[in-house]
């Protein structure tokens, strides 16, 4: 419920708080395709509450250069060990972490190529490590839009993203994820009770200390994430 009211607010939040979570338990690739179906579905609900504001134009160029990154991370997953996805993970949720703390996600000072190139990594590591916020975050901010209109083309961003590397997770942990069946269904209806209250949770505190305080709390994740992977 907390990472899906999270994500309400401020566009991302499901695979930074749930999938560290999960790795208490499963492995790393396996949290990652377990937390990849909640994050679907209540993408999904975002997006009906958001979809009129999307930017079509900025969704059309940096959504489809982030849903061949999270192809292209999704195919990769197998290829790197435990520690090395960790890692990954870690030190891009203490990226995220120290974007959210200083209010700088990149701003209107990266370029138009640069917020592009964003797109396709932020896709990537969402494809890779299942986290692609503070990336989406920094790219889109460079296109200068109204908050509503960020939030719902961040939201379409990640629902695509969700499309292209979902179907691969199916295919290669399809026996492990119907086992986990229960787990799955608690954190799905989790993620949309939050996504559906979170607005009305939340917007009552001010944007900037909202947002430190997500970003110390995924910080402390990122930080405890890489003592284990060594």
């Amino acid at each position: 419920m907390l990472s899906g009211a999270t994500a309400a607010v401020i566009g991302f939040g499901i695979g930074s708080l749930l999938t560290p979570l999960l790795t208490l338990r499963l492995s790393p690739a396996l949290a990652v395709a377990v937390v990849a179906l909640p994050h679907l579905l209540a993408t999904a609900t975002r997006l009906l509450r958001h979809g009129p504001s999307i930017d079509r134009s900025t969704f059309l160029r940096f959504g489809l250069l982030s849903a061949s990154g999270g192809l292209a991370g999704a195919l990769l997953q197998s290829t790197l060990g435990a520690p090395v996805l960790l890692a990954a993970l870690g030190a891009l949720l203490i990226a995220t972490a120290l974007a959210s703390l200083t209010g700088n996600f990149g701003g209107r000072r990266t370029t138009t190529p640069t917020a592009l190139l964003l797109g396709l990594l932020s896709g990537f590591f969402g494809g890779l490590v299942g986290n692609q916020g503070g990336l989406r975050a920094a790219g889109l901010l460079a296109f200068d839009l109204s908050p509503r209109a960020f939030l719902a083309t961040s939201t379409a961003v990640a629902l695509v993203v969700d499309l292209a590397r979902t179907p691969v997770y199916l295919v290669r942990a399809g026996s492990q994820l119907w086992s986990l069946g229960l787990p799955i269904a608690v954190a799905a209806a989790g993620c949309l009770v939050g996504t559906v209250w979170g607005e009305r949770l939340f917007l009552r505190m001010e944007p900037a200390t909202y947002r430190r305080l997500v970003g110390a709390g995924v910080g402390a994740i990122g930080v405890w994430l890489l003592t284990r992977a060594r």
